[in-house]
């Protein structure tokens, strides 16, 4: 361990191979590893993989949500510790894996998402495991997913243990609001509780020699951004942000890439241009509304657009899941009245059935280029006013952002109540031919 210069934050992880009973490490199941750059994650776990399966016969399997080729990946990585640790007499190495030549242990790799789409009901059948690692773990999607692969792992010789790695997203991402949300972990916390191990790492915690200067002195600088915007409320970072745009930037880099820290809102958000503020009807009210049923929610959001001052007022009144048609008709009725209401023109079927029921609903206007639209029309609006206790709506500002930085498609995520915002904006502008604010 000592010629490997791990750090000692890790040190738990490799004494979890050889608890005893009275350790709290042996009612360890679950591991989370969150760091920045080169705060040695992968290196670690890879180390402490290729010493589980060939000291203690553990049967690993190894994933990325995403993995195209493992020949060219993490094969090589996996090579490179085997090589560190002088076992290459230990194993076999091929093509998707290690086999211990001693022992039953092995080191699959596999990854989950492939072109086909979404592959973990093939990994679920996987038999024999004792651990499951993975990397890059924020891109997994779902709490459900990860945990149909975990349930998976369940080897009856040995002790089991599920590893998460990643790099911290937001505080909306699933492993932070099951991990650390719910149990009350702040960011950086190394240690124990109840079945779950955290070790969160940085460069800082990297031997020195191990990191090329370039890189140090540059996240150094970095630093130093980040002491002077630490501690700023929102208004202080927004007028230091218009004086020195490059400070800001370098200090909000060095917290969440550098140091690993959750971010309250997606770097890349489609929407920059809103506040909280009391709801307003500057004009009528026109309503929108989004359908779902078993995962995704229906919503109703109230929207009033003041035209001289270029202000949209939102406010939600309905986001909640596996709504009946009755359910919809008495929310809709409670809420909106006799008032207007856009809804989503996918469901021309449920739009006649609240229509005959007696809700003024009409299908919005779509068609090839209207999400793009009405993105744009409510990104010109100099201010969108979010009502303060529409939690929802704000969960969906901070986190909507576009399928990638070169492509102007968003991601089908947290937009559940932005399209049905959507749906009312549109053709109050679409039906003037005009799309200027």
């Amino acid at each position: 361990m000592d010629q490997l210069k791990i750090s000692e934050k890790y040190e738990p992880l490799f004494r979890w191979l050889h608890a005893d009973d009275d350790d709290p490490l042996a009612k360890v199941d679950t591991v989370i590893i969150t760091g920045g750059r080169n705060s040695q994650k992968s290196f670690a776990v890879g180390t402490f993989s290729c010493v589980a399966a060939k000291d203690h016969n553990h049967r690993i399997l190894y994933t990325r949500y995403t993995l195209t080729s493992t020949e060219d990946s993490i094969i090589p990585e996996f090579n490179e510790k085997i090589d560190l640790l002088n076992c290459e007499s230990a194993f076999e190495v091929t093509r998707d894996r290690i086999s211990g030549l001693s022992n039953q242990s092995k080191v699959v790799f596999k990854g989950i998402k492939t072109s086909s789409g979404n592959q973990t009901a093939n990994l679920k059948s996987l038999k024999g495991f004792s651990m499951f690692v993975l990397e890059e773990a924020e891109e997994m999607p779902s709490f459900e997913d990860w945990d149909k692969i975990r349930k998976s792992i369940r080897a009856t010789d040995i002790r089991n243990l599920n590893i998460l790695l990643l790099n911290p997203t937001t505080k909306e991402h699933w492993i932070y609001q099951e991990f650390f949300e719910s149990q009350a972990v702040p960011h950086g916390f190394n240690g124990i509780i109840g079945n779950v191990l955290y070790i969160h790492s940085t460069y800082l915690d990297m031997p020195r020699e191990f990191i090329p200067d370039s890189i140090w002195e540059d996240f150094e600088h970095k630093r130093l951004a980040y002491e002077q915007i630490k501690g700023l409320t929102d208004d202080e970072v927004a007028k230091l942000q218009a004086r020195d745009p490059k400070l800001v930037r370098d200090g909000k880099y060095y917290y969440h890439v550098v140091l690993g820290g959750w971010l309250e809102k997606a770097e890349g958000v489609i929407f920059t241009n809103w506040t909280t503020g009391e709801f307003v009807e500057v004009a009528p009210s026109v309503w929108g509304q989004d359908f779902g049923f078993s995962v995704d929610p229906t919503t109703l959001v109230r929207t009033s657009i003041d035209r001289s001052r270029k202000r949209l007022y939102v406010k939600q009144y309905v986001y909640k899941p596996r709504m009946t048609t009755d359910e919809i008709v008495r929310a809709d009725m409670i809420s909106a009245g006799k008032s207007l209401i856009y809804g989503d023109s996918a469901e021309p079927r449920l739009i006649k059935e609240l229509s005959d029921k007696g809700v003024n609903i009409k299908p919005t206007i779509k068609g090839e280029g209207s999400i793009s639209a009405g993105i744009a029309i409510m990104q010109n609006f100099d201010e969108i006013i979010v009502d303060p206790e529409s939690t929802d709506i704000i969960k969906e500002l901070n986190n909507y952002v576009w399928h990638d930085k070169k492509s102007k498609t968003p991601v089908d995520a947290y937009n559940h109540a932005i399209d049905a915002i959507r749906y009312a904006v549109y053709p109050q502008y679409a039906i003037r031919k005009s799309y200027a604010i």
